[in-house]
């Protein structure tokens, strides 16, 4: 599959690139004027002109198909047939392929190339994204997975349904993604917000996949969000490091902030044989302190949410939030490694929302029918390492902490000097064994893994 720098390949083009095997469907037919709903003139003449120059008889292609050994339906968009744009035989063809999805009980790929919707059916030609998104949201409902690629262009209301309205959002290189078209946009807009590598800063999209490495990629993803029987409880990850048990508050907190402590990414890479990341928060934004996805432990699929050891913006937990209710759909268990001082709180926080972004999490979390397991590997910094926790199954590590808020904020909001730090760190009793005493944990886990409750 081309980038925006080569010559766009066309739908079955794109199919051949990524599945081994494919069976076409198509819907019913059902008669319609020759000129469309409006009549507009030379219209049909036109769809003439783009089925022989195409072969196709629509702008989308769908059907069954094996996506790295993994069954899946399969949607391709012809840009080639009137710019891939969306009109009423269109929105047959991919209601047909969410009916297909959900009665076959298989997740739906789209490889998304549009201009929109088509202009020569007016409003009849909008309404099919009605359609779209009612058939998509009866597929999710039905704990099924969407996936979306988006090639070049994919813009207008296939980028605000098939597209955006995925579970997953993949991109290939420099293509041009936006709801606003090439021709519609303001002239003086800044072209780098319109393509893959923006919209993924934007955290718009979860990752830009080169063309040769999209098959396999593909393949991963249908493993990992295709699910059977009952979610069982990821296990808790070893510990990485071979501190000892904190004598004193102060103790915990300081390994906790050792430099060279083992961080989110090593336990992440030890733990799982591959990863798929998740990234940014639909809303504009991403939080490189907060890693998201869906990765393979002992050849079950786990979903993730690990802090880094900064503090936690909101955009971060608003990814959380989404991936965590991504897995309780699915029927995926979830893993989260907390390592934060706290939620960020400065001015721009406040201004994304980090209240409201903070208790997405601790929703997403409460509300999750599938087990959360929780590993504390660092700092514990308040609610905006609470919002992650399991409120059942929440381990630490030795060179970890857990409070109410750091001590020193403790002993600021208490009135006392910088002094009393220390004292007010052994009386918030944040070490991981009381932590486990308290019943806030239920193991610690180190050089000899402590009692378990």
């Amino acid at each position: 599959m081309a980038d925006s720098g080569c010559a766009r390949v066309s739908a079955r083009e794109a199919i051949s690139a990524v599945a081994g095997s494919f069976t076409e469907h198509r819907p019913a037919a059902r008669p319609a004027p020759a000129d469309g709903p409006l009549g507009w003139s030379g219209y049909g003449e036109s769809r003439a002109r783009a089925s022989a120059r195409t072969g196709e008889e629509e702008s989308v292609v769908y059907g069954t198909a094996a996506v790295g050994g993994r069954e899946c339906v399969l949607v391709s968009f012809e840009f080639g047939f009137l710019g891939g744009s969306l009109g009423s035989r269109t929105g047959d063809r991919l209601e047909a392929a969410y009916t297909l999805a959900a009665e076959r009980r298989l997740p739906l790929v789209s490889l998304v190339a549009t201009g929109g919707s088509r202009m020569q059916e007016g409003m009849i030609a909008l309404v099919q994204l009605q359609r779209v998104a009612r058939a998509s949201t009866s597929l999710r409902a039905a704990g099924l997975a969407q996936i979306a690629v988006l090639r070049d262009p994919t813009t207008g209301g296939g980028w605000a349904t098939v597209g955006a309205g995925a579970d997953v959002v993949l991109a290939l290189p420099g293509a041009q993604i936006g709801f606003a078209g090439s021709r519609v946009r303001p002239a003086d807009a800044d072209p780098y917000a319109y393509t893959a590598e923006g919209q993924l800063a934007a955290g718009q999209i979860d990752a830009v996949v080169a063309p040769q490495e999209l098959p396999v990629t593909l393949g991963r993803w249908l493993a990992a969000l295709t699910v059977t029987g009952p979610a069982q409880a990821a296990p808790v990850p070893e510990a990485l490091s071979a501190a000892e048990l904190p004598a004193t508050g102060w103790d915990a907190v300081e390994q906790a902030r050792a430099a060279d402590r083992p961080r989110a990414e090593a336990y992440l890479d030890v733990y799982f044989d591959h990863r798929l990341p998740i990234a940014g928060d639909r809303c504009g934004g991403r939080d490189p302190g907060l890693l998201c996805g869906v990765g393979t432990h002992a050849g079950r699929a786990v979903a993730y949410a690990a802090q880094c050891g900064t503090a936690t913006r909101p955009a971060g937990y608003r990814t959380a939030a989404r991936v965590i209710r991504l897995a309780d759909r699915l029927g995926l268990p979830v893993l989260t490694l907390i390592d934060t001082p706290g939620a960020a709180n400065d001015a721009e926080a406040e201004r994304a929302g980090a209240g409201a972004a903070i208790a997405d999490v601790f929703a997403a979390v409460a509300g999750a029918r599938v087990p959360v397991t929780t590993l504390v590997i660092g700092e514990g910094g308040s609610g905006g390492a609470l919002a992650l926790a399991s409120p059942d199954n929440t381990h630490v590590t030795s060179d970890s902490y857990f409070s109410v808020i750091a001590p020193e904020p403790a002993a600021a909001i208490l009135k006392r000097g910088p002094d009393e730090v220390r004292s007010t760190a052994d009386q918030l009793r944040l070490r991981p064994q009381d932590l486990v005493e308290l019943g806030v944990a239920r193991s610690v886990v180190g050089p000899a893994r402590a009692q378990d409750t």
